[in-house]
């Protein structure tokens, strides 16, 4: 047997991931929407594998979010497509795909229990990081979303498993780093002393608010733009200004720097009360493992929170953290298969 290839492939991105050495993964994100273009799938699926010079005799382990897309008008067909599209551009090579119970199936078992496999890179993560952390909060903010997974004397300790479970349990957030819409964060701001009410409009979203903050950089705003204009700090001014309907006439730096301020402040107190929900069914837990794009707001939720904290980055690297699902996979496979139980 080659090497093993995780896969993370979501609705908006797909991540993959090869160790070349066991601590030494070489990872891709390709932004990829896939509801813009679902035929070209299993072509950029075979782009990836190339670029990470997948072989013949490798083997893949495979998570997806992807399945939740409105292309789909069910979670099961989102299923079938990703697997049919895997099946396209990796030409019969063997396929494991991770379930939410922490157990990879086949393929033809993951069709015929879709939902087991659905959205479950959330748990990839987790049960890696059980393995070295015994009792935690694994807390992983993307672009899109947060998870806030409870792991207790190395087990995975959640209410829920369906993303509508995970909503109901707060152990999912639906607030990310960069997609989300800044009026699903707060109604209002403050504007010159006064309370703005904010435009639902779409005109900026988080990701904004952190190019505009210094947060993150340009190329971390890997997404189309409300507007349509660069991901730089000018424009980002510039979409701010129409959260309150304004303009860069009308609006200076110091009104953009109150509202990018106040709209970080929002997303934040929304995550630590999130944290200390889930927090308050596992009181042993003092610790937060954190990564994913915006691992520097969930860092600072976890202080604030009363945790202490410790970035997957410093175990999988930079890179292997911000494709934490996709290494994940692939490094439970590798275990999956040494102890003679992968499907």
């Amino acid at each position: 047997m080659g090497s093993i290839i995780g896969w993370d492939i979501g609705g908006v991105n797909i991540k993959a991931a090869r160790f070349v050495a066991p601590d030494k993964p070489r990872a891709v994100l390709e932004p990829f929407e896939l509801q813009r273009a679902p035929a070209r799938l299993a072509p950029t699926l075979k782009v990836i594998a190339a670029r990470l010079e997948a072989q013949s005799d490798d083997t893949h382990a495979v998570t997806m979010t992807a399945e939740l897309s409105q292309y789909f008008r069910t979670k099961r067909e989102g299923v079938a497509f990703v697997l049919d599209a895997l099946d396209t551009a990796l030409v019969g090579a063997p396929l494991h795909v991770f379930g939410t119970d922490g157990v990879f199936r086949s393929v033809d078992r993951a069709r015929a229990d879709a939902l087991s496999v659905a959205a479950a890179n959330w748990a990839a993560t987790a049960h890696l990081v059980a393995r070295t952390s015994g009792t935690c909060l694994l807390i992983d903010i993307g672009s899109t979303t947060t998870d806030i997974v409870p792991i207790v004397d190395g087990v995975v300790t959640v209410v829920g498993r369906t993303d509508p479970e995970r909503l109901a349990s707060g152990e999912l957030v639906y607030t990310g780093a960069l997609r989300t819409p800044t009026e699903a964060v707060a109604h209002h701001v403050s504007l010159r002393g006064e309370r703005a009410g904010v435009s639902a409009e779409g005109f900026a979203t988080m990701g904004d608010v952190y190019l505009w903050l210094g947060s993150l950089a340009p190329e971390d705003y890997n997404i189309p733009t409300p507007d349509g204009r660069p991901a730089t700090r000018e424009f980002a001014g510039e979409r701010l200004a129409r959260v309150v309907c304004g303009d860069r006439e009308i609006l200076g730096d110091a009104d953009i720097d109150v509202i990018a301020t106040e709209l970080a402040a929002a997303q934040l107190a929304g995550i630590i009360g999130a944290i200390r929900r889930v927090r308050a069914r596992h009181y042993r837990i003092a610790e937060a493992v954190v990564t994913g794009l915006g691992d520097f707001i969930v860092a600072e939720a976890a202080e604030r929170a009363g945790l202490t904290y410790v970035r997957l980055a410093d175990r999988l690297g930079e890179d292997g953290a911000r494709a934490a699902p996709a290494a994940a996979v692939a490094i439970l496979l590798n275990e999956s298969i040494a102890l003679g139980r992968s499907s």
